[in-house]
């Protein structure tokens, strides 16, 4: 039984891995930039994305951390500025909360991605917004995404509390 779930809980992380779908296993790199041509196809570089919903009540993203004050977690529908998106295919993006902090979001249950063009943009969205503790690890597959340089994530050695978001809907204006 232990290894049947072994397998399954490396199953799921591997299917919800950011770039299992871009990684390029025969070196062609005409094949990955096809894949991310084909994703950004299907993903406009403004619109809604996952769950339809309207900017009526949004709160600006500075305003977040004095909102939240000691809560560990609240649901929001923010409005701010996107800092940095994932180069991969879009399956994060972050924002400025002011105070030197930056916020990470990602998009619920994986079911939709926003456009890798998107950042300088205005983003609606609408989710729970939670204290975390990121690990080393999910920091340097970030990075990664981001494009940064190998000395650049070679520098990430310690887990980060951050604000992260977990959006049921995005729109991007």
């Amino acid at each position: 039984m232990k290894p049947l779930f072994a397998l399954l809980t490396l199953s799921v992380f591997l299917w919800t891995a950011c770039d299992s779908a871009e990684t390029n296993t025969t070196g062609d790199d005409a094949a990955a930039t096809d894949t991310t041509a084909a994703v950004q196809e299907e993903n406009p570089s403004t619109g809604t994305f996952g769950a339809e919903i309207s900017d009526e009540g949004a709160m600006p993203v500075a305003n977040l951390l004095a909102e939240m004050g000691d809560q560990d977690s609240m649901e929001v529908k923010l409005v701010g500025t996107v800092n940095e998106v994932c180069q991969m295919k879009g399956c994060w993006m972050t924002m400025d909360l002011g105070q030197g902090q930056e916020m990470m979001v990602k998009f619920k249950d994986y079911e939709f991605f926003v456009p890798m063009d998107c950042a300088g943009k205005e983003a609606v969205m609408q989710g729970y917004a939670k204290r975390s503790l990121i690990p080393v690890d999910e920091l340097k597959h970030y990075a990664e995404d981001a494009g940064k340089s190998e000395e650049e994530i070679a520098m990430i050695t310690e887990p980060e509390e951050k604000i992260t978001f977990l959006a049921e809907g995005v729109i991007i204006r």
